[in-house]
């Protein structure tokens, strides 16, 4: 089912009118319960009964025996309101806290039913969810629905426990649960079959209900508590009847109590050093507040000649229809005000007693069907939802000052406080006797240290003394024996000896160094000699030499003068240039296609690249700019493209680009190498304004199919996706995503133009967010998925082959394509819708597109395209697809 587009408003918004039959009454009319009669909270605050209409799809049988008449029942889910028929020209209107359709997701039901009840459960008050209506009218579906089969199928039971589980604490919040189901007044534990006969104990003082008896079960996580759902559904009565094929028969009753720690958690003691008496005196004990969350799946009523029940069966239907209609009594004089309300007619009604009247906070879900021939039973329940909306509650929090538990956790924290003050006390001894183990150790090690280093260091003493002794006495010898020989006067005459040989070798230097001065004095004469018999011998060549540079002075005079010509000639066709920007600004309609300060109108004013060219003037005197190049030349305004002058560039690139958006000029400019100047252009210019003009005017030339392989051929898909990097401009980013999309066109193109990085380039450009770019990336797409598709279906037609992945789903462009499909812009929406459908035409992509999303993508482009062809063709291939039939068909879709 798809989900509904309205949300469920936290506070009651009912509107008053005359002409509508629900009119909620003054405040001063509701009844209200007493302050004092129940709960445990100080302040009481009120809180309407909230009820929500829902309505189940046809089933098998209506959608046979009602095909001839109209629904009984119209919704207007957005001003939540309801109108059943009474004939062809007259109905009632009523109105609710929400109205549900056929299509609202159990999330969206649960999220406006009974989320706020759960909320205020978690807050410490009790609250009430239950369903009432006609027998297959979907009340166990949206209540105990498990959703084994399809997660998102879960109904209010199982979605409840998940929020209360991610929204409390394991350590110190419990949850416990108990299942019971009310059979022929006979009140069933559904946990443990064998307790069939509990009894309702109620509180003298407080009015309370209880059930001493039932069986209560502490969970801890959401799989063991569906593990209960499950038990408690097998031992649940039901039976198959014409209205139900699992009817249930008995009203089942889910009791959840949740019990909280509020305060005092940031002061437990769950750190072994937190030991100060401070932080014991100033613990605050925790306030344990406990909500009770009641879940109420009551049997649906029914007519004995509509169920065909007999025998048993018609005893159990005659009970169902008593406890109802007890119930209904009671909402009837709750609604009225009345000074008695008859809750002890059933123990149905004993048992809500708290949930109508009392202090829960309650929500109601109603289900209705829409079959004309249980109008009657559509109404009735209508109008018990109707009533049901006076009834107000006096919604008080239960909570209290857990001492229990504070003296607990004392306890636990003297003990552990004792125990460690014990093992420190004993650590302290321990590391006092092993230091004075280690100290004594250590001094016994330290003196036999000290004693050996002793004897080593006394024998290392006389060792030197004896070596030095022993070296004195080898000196004095050794002076006796020179003594002895006279050595000190035969060292002294040596001395005197060789003063002479000194002066000879001093002279002997001086020499040397003269004939050194000589040798390079002479080697820079004969240097200076061969310097001047160089320049004598090249005296002719320089002759020469001198004569080519005179040609080369005269090449450089003729091309100074060619130059100047050229200037010259530049500056008429700027001035003739600018007579037909004037003529054409002066004669155009349309105002927004002239350029102030530039010669031409460029490509970004404009929003088509078809219609880049101006108009001619009035009076058929001057030539336009389509039909320049016939006056100029085409080869001259080409050549112009690479001027140095950066004004004449633009102009000249601008000429080309209105040329270029003609077909009739596309072959002359081709031919002529202008489209080798553009890409030129894109590849050696970073001018913002001339490669968006440059762009524009090759996504005119690749219209063309010949120019498309042209431009393919010459790399022009790399420029531009490297121009797509690097521009931030929308309008250049039009141009580049205009020419791929062009590009993407082509059935021959499709493997290179993936390859070369088109498609990255086309993805890419979506960052700009412009509506105009991803106009054209959505056409590009679009183009390139048709493509694709059409060459699918010739390889299996020809081959019998089938094709291989979509090359825009390995590009990873599904995602953009999904979140686009409902786009606001409706060029945008069109293209990428045409682009989902031809994707999804080949069997090899649907299994990417189902986990994509695009699976709820094609069933609204099936029903709510505004193009028939489009939708014509989303319903085909989501027909004639084996994957998409059996998606659909487990999902309970029908196209």
């Amino acid at each position: 089912m798809a989900s509904g587009r309205n949300g469920f408003p936290r506070g009651p918004n009912l509107r008053n009118s005359s002409s509508f039959k629900s009119k909620l009454p003054p405040s001063s009319a509701v009844r209200r319960s007493s302050p004092g009669a129940l709960g445990a909270g100080a302040d009481a605050v009120s809180g309407r009964v909230r009820v929500a209409v829902r309505l189940r799809p046809q089933n098998a049988e209506e959608l046979e025996a009602d095909a001839d008449f109209a629904d009984c029942v119209e919704l207007q889910p957005e001003l939540k309101r309801l109108k059943l028929r009474k004939n062809n020209w007259d109905s009632d209107t009523y109105e609710f806290d929400e109205v549900l359709t056929e299509y609202a997701s159990q999330k969206r039901v649960y999220e406006v039913v009974a989320k706020p009840v759960v909320e205020s459960v978690l807050e410490g008050y009790n609250g009430t969810v239950m369903a009432y209506g006609q027998t297959g009218s979907g009340k166990t579906y949206t209540l105990g629905r498990l959703g084994d089969e399809d997660t998102s199928a879960r109904g209010i039971m199982v979605r409840s426990l998940e929020d209360i589980f991610s929204n409390i604490s394991q350590e110190t919040d419990t949850v416990t649960v108990s299942y019971l189901q009310l059979y022929m007044e006979t009140i069933q534990d559904l946990l443990n079959p064998a307790n069939d006969n509990i009894s309702i104990v109620e509180d003298q003082k407080t009015g309370d209900v209880s059930l001493p008896g039932a069986t209560v079960v502490e969970i801890r996580d959401q799989q063991s508590f569906v593990e209960l759902l499950r038990i408690g559904e097998a031992h649940r009565f039901a039976a198959n009847t014409k209205l139900n094929t699992e009817s249930s028969r008995s009203h089942a009753f889910l009791m959840v109590q949740v019990r909280r720690s509020v305060l005092g958690r940031e002061n437990d003691f769950t750190s072994e050093h937190d030991v100060s008496s401070n932080g014991v005196n100033n613990f605050k004990p925790p306030i344990i507040r406990k909500g009770k969350l009641v879940v109420v799946d009551l049997a649906g009523s029914e007519r004995i000649h509509k169920s065909g029940s007999e025998g048993h069966m018609l005893e159990e239907a005659k009970s169902i229809n008593l406890s109802l209609s007890a119930l209904g009594k009671c909402i009837n004089a709750l609604a009225e005000n009345s000074a008695h309300v008859p809750v002890r007619d059933s123990k149905l009604t004993r048992l809500l007693k708290d949930s109508f009247g009392g202090t829960s906070r309650t929500s109601l879900v109603i289900t209705i069907g829409p079959s004309p021939r249980h109008r009657a039973e559509t109404a009735s329940t209508i109008l018990f939802g109707q009533r049901a909306m006076k009834v107000e509650n006096m919604l008080k929090i239960k909570e209290e000052f857990d001492y229990k538990s504070l003296s607990k956790r004392l306890e636990i924290q003297i003990e552990k406080l004792t125990a460690e003050n014990e093992r420190l006390q004993k650590a302290c001894e321990d590391e006092v006797e092993r230091i004075k183990l280690e100290a004594q150790k250590q001094i016994s090690e330290a003196e036999r240290d000290c004693a050996e280093a002793l004897k080593e260091e006394k024998m290392k003493c006389q060792m030197d003394y004896m070596e030095s002794i022993k070296q004195l006495e080898e000196k004095w010898m050794l002076n006796q024996t020179k003594h002895a020989s006279n050595g000190f006067i035969g060292t002294s005459h040596a001395a005197e000896g060789g003063m002479p040989s000194g002066n000879d070798e001093v002279s002997e230097l001086k020499k040397l160094l003269q004939n050194e001065v000589q040798q390079r004095k002479a080697a820079e004469l004969e240097i200076k000699n061969l310097k001047d018999c160089l320049l004598k011998s090249m005296k002719p060549e320089l002759a020469g030499g001198n004569a080519d540079i005179f040609n080369l002075q005269k090449m450089l005079e003729e091309e100074s003068q060619q130059r100047k010509k050229l200037e010259e000639e530049v500056i008429v066709l700027r001035h003739q240039l600018s007579q037909l920007t004037l003529e054409a600004s002066q004669t155009t309609s349309c105002p927004d296609r002239s350029r102030t300060g530039n010669g031409f109108v460029g490509l970004d004013s404009v929003s088509s690249l078809r219609h880049l060219q101006f108009k001619d003037a009035s009076d058929g005197e001057r030539p336009s700019i389509s039909n320049l190049h016939e006056k100029v030349g085409l080869h001259k305004i080409l050549s112009l493209l690479e001027s140095d002058d950066p004004n004449v560039r633009i102009h000249a690139v601008k000429v080309v680009a209105n040329l270029a958006a003609e077909e009739a000029n596309q072959e002359k400019i081709v031919e002529a190498g202008g489209l080798s100047s553009l890409l030129m252009l894109l590849r050696s210019y970073e001018d913002e304004t001339i490669r968006r003009i440059a762009a524009g005017a090759v996504a005119n030339l690749a219209m063309n199919e010949f120019n498309q392989e042209l431009i393919m051929a010459q790399g022009g898909i790399c420029l531009l996706a490297m121009t797509a990097s690097d521009a931030e401009d929308p309008q250049t980013l039009r141009m580049v995503a205009g020419a791929v999309a062009n590009l993407c066109g082509n059935d021959k193109l499709q493997t290179r133009l993936r390859s070369e990085g088109g498609i990255k380039a086309l993805l890419g450009m979506v960052r700009s967010r412009h509506p105009d770019v991803l106009s054209q990336v959505a056409r590009g797409i679009a183009n390139f998925a048709k493509c694709e598709s059409r060459a699918a279906t010739q390889a299996f037609a020809n081959l019998g082959t089938k094709h291989g992945r979509s090359l825009l789903i390995e590009d990873g462009a599904l995602p953009w394509i999904v979140q686009n499909a409902n786009n606001e812009a409706s060029l945008i929406r069109r293209h990428v819708e045409l682009a989902l459908c031809h994707l999804a035409q080949h069997e090899v992509n649907a299994k990417d597109l189902i986990s994509g999303g695009a699976l709820w993508e094609l069933v609204r482009i099936s029903r709510d395209c505004s193009r028939d062809d489009i939708r014509a063709l989303a319903c085909r291939t989501l027909t004639s697809s084996p994957t998409f039939v059996a998606e659909l068909r487990r999902l309970r879709i029908e196209v």
